[in-house]
């Protein structure tokens, strides 16, 4: 089995991202989605090397880029427990993700979490 993910980027005429759309079969929704940024990691075990793409448009402002990452980093943490069972280290990432939440001085989407 086989499934697509599409990512569309349009650039304007300084070669920066105008706009961000993806597409995936999976995905839960129909069509396409427009997004402002996007991190998107890949391992390549061979050389043992991550590969990285890093976008955002200008419309991207400063409070949402703080609230991209500390989104990003809190799944960083979820996933990284689930994929090694290192509820410790986990925790660790947990704990710097509150207090990246309050030096952002952003608010979590859940006030009753821990980060």
């Amino acid at each position: 089995m086989k499934k697509e993910i599409r990512i569309d980027v349009t650039l304007d005429g300084d070669k920066i991202p105008a706009k961000i759309e993806w597409t995936a079969e999976d995905a839960g929704m129909p069509g396409t989605v427009e997004c402002r940024a996007m991190l998107l990691a890949l391992w390549d075990h061979q050389k043992k090397d991550t590969l990285r793409l890093d976008l955002w448009t200008r419309d991207m402002t400063v409070d949402e880029m703080k609230i991209f990452f500390h989104e990003t980093l809190v799944t960083m943490a979820d996933t990284l427990e689930r994929s090694t069972t290192d509820a410790r280290i986990a925790g660790d990432m947990r704990d710097f993700c509150a207090y990246f939440a309050e030096k952002m001085e952003i608010a979590p989407k859940n006030p009753d979490s821990l980060v």
